[in-house]
């Protein structure tokens, strides 16, 4: 688990670099960091991250990284990541004209576990 895993994205690089440099990554942004990051970061090492965030704090943070984890959040597909980047004015996808890039199931490999719930909510699409 590192942050050198979460890289090998160009989308959580993209984050990761306005992270360090303090930018406001909006609501969504810093949902999308928390949903994909917390598989590869500890808690203390999420939170820090999200309080770079300049209009970000530690309660703020540490909020929402309980939110995401207490719901159990799977990370977003590609799509919902392009709906919710449409609501703000920091582009959490850079890249958002190529159909490859801003997926993180295609860059990143996630704990089983997130595939067999996936699995399953399909399956349970689909029966309905």
């Amino acid at each position: 688990m590192s942050v050198k895993e979460l890289q090998k994205s160009y989308m959580m690089a993209h984050l990761l670099s306005a992270l360090d440099n303090g930018k406001d990554i909006g609501h969504y942004g810093r949902l999308v960091f928390a949903m994909v990051a917390r598989h590869f970061l500890s808690e203390s090492d999420l939170i820090s991250y999200l309080r770079k965030d300049k209009d970000f704090s530690e309660e703020d943070a540490r909020s929402m990284y309980l939110q995401v984890q207490g719901k159990d959040y799977n990370p977003p597909q590609r799509e919902r990541v392009l709906e919710w980047q449409s609501h703000q004015d920091f582009p959490i996808c850079p890249n958002p004209d190529d159909p490859d890039s801003c997926n993180v199931y295609k860059d990143l490999q996630f704990p089983s576990e997130i595939y067999e719930q996936i699995s399953e909510y399909h399956e349970q699409k689909s029966d309905s």
